[in-house]
């Protein structure tokens, strides 16, 4: 496989690393929900990015994503685990992998079928590295942190999933096969 960079390339990284930043900046790129947790919308540019341009902008949009949320979670109770590059950038970059993966290899399907399996899969990438990790690595500290019974982690890791997932999988194939299809018809009607 040939990596070409092209100025297309170049200015879709640069306006989703932008878009990233300004989520972060913002706040925007988390939703509040009436139960108190927050859905993630931060991961939308890394799978639009990965499915438009490729593994590698989409390793390097995740990167950036994993990076905000360092520095996100630095000074909250969260933030012993969150500096541990494991929890907060890797899963990230597969994002990016994962969205790719799915897209590509899947070419009998319709384009907007391929794009919602793509957001669906690496957006499950997301939450499913996150919380497999902190388990795996940091189960000690989230249980001091959040102030739980350490019986009951499991449990507790399994509703974040139950209730943050299935909304954040929902609102991520709605947005990205919008915003992927536009953007690829676009492109199309331009040559």
């Amino acid at each position: 496989m040939k990596s070409k960079i092209t100025t297309r390339t170049i200015t879709t990284v640069g306006a989703l690393t932008a878009l990233i930043w300004v989520m972060y900046l913002s706040g925007i790129g988390f939703i509040p929900t009436p139960w108190g947790l927050k859905i993630t919308i931060m991961h939308l540019p890394v799978i639009i990015g990965a499915i438009l341009e490729g593994p590698f902008v989409g390793a390097f949009l995740g990167l950036m994503f994993g990076i905000t949320s360092m520095l996100q979670n630095m000074g909250g109770p969260f933030g012993p685990i969150f500096l541990d590059p494991m929890v907060s950038v890797v899963p990230r970059i597969c994002i990016g992998l994962v969205a790719y993966l799915c897209y590509r290899y899947f070419p009998e399907r319709p384009r907007a079928f391929r794009v919602g399996l793509a957001a669906a899969f690496a957006t499950f990438t997301n939450t499913a590295g996150v919380l497999g990790t902190i388990y795996f690595f940091h189960a000690k500290q989230y249980i001091e942190s959040k102030h739980i019974d350490p019986t009951t982690l499991k449990a507790v890791l399994w509703g974040v999933v139950a209730t943050n997932s299935i909304p954040e999988i929902i609102a991520a194939v709605i947005i990205t096969v919008a915003v992927v299809l536009s953007v690829q018809t676009a492109l199309r009607d331009k040559k």
